[in-house]
């Protein structure tokens, strides 16, 4: 095989070059080869569009999803400002009852301690009274004996002397 021509007749790869061409235009010639080509490339292309607007419908539904969110966040750190307001309010309402009780008890007890007091400054008065009255009719008892006994005894005085002491008490 010396250096043939490509369109020699007797030439091989002549002869399947025209048997293709012939079946791609007997292809093209019954609408099969350009149909099938397209309706391949129109299924490629809807299914991209599909996956397209599935992505877009994803991303709208993200997007919704984050705004409910941020919006429950937002709602939720209102709610929490709100409880420690709340809060603050509470604590500084028992602070001030406490307080107040504490000073109201203070107050009870100070009465309780200034009566105690008075109760015992009445029971010592009474005490020194009794004591003073009881040292008086002792002396009392030892003058009129003594003036008695220069000037004689009376039985009747010596009777009033000795009741004396239960009659002051």
């Amino acid at each position: 095989m010396e250096h043939e021509s490509l369109f020699s007749l007797t030439n091989p790869e002549l002869w399947v070059l025209v048997g293709l061409l012939v079946f791609i235009g007997l292809l093209v010639w019954l609408k099969v080869l350009p149909g099938a080509l397209f309706k391949a490339l129109d299924g490629h292309a809807a299914k991209i569009q599909a996956e397209l607007d599935e992505a877009h419908q994803l991303r709208e539904e993200a997007q919704a999803l984050l705004a409910e969110v941020k919006a429950q966040r937002d709602e939720a750190e209102r709610q929490a400002a709100g409880m420690l307001e709340a809060a603050k309010a509470d604590a500084a309402l028992m602070a001030s009852e406490a307080k107040a009780r504490l000073e109201e008890q203070i107050a009870r007890r100070a009465e309780m301690a200034e009566r105690k007091i008075a109760q015992a400054e009445a029971q010592a008065a009474a005490d020194v009274k009794s004591a003073a009255v009881d040292l008086a009719a002792q002396a009392a008892e030892q003058v009129l004996t003594a003036r008695l006994a220069a000037g004689g005894s009376d039985a009747l005085v010596d009777q009033a002397i000795g009741q004396i002491g239960s009659k002051l008490q």
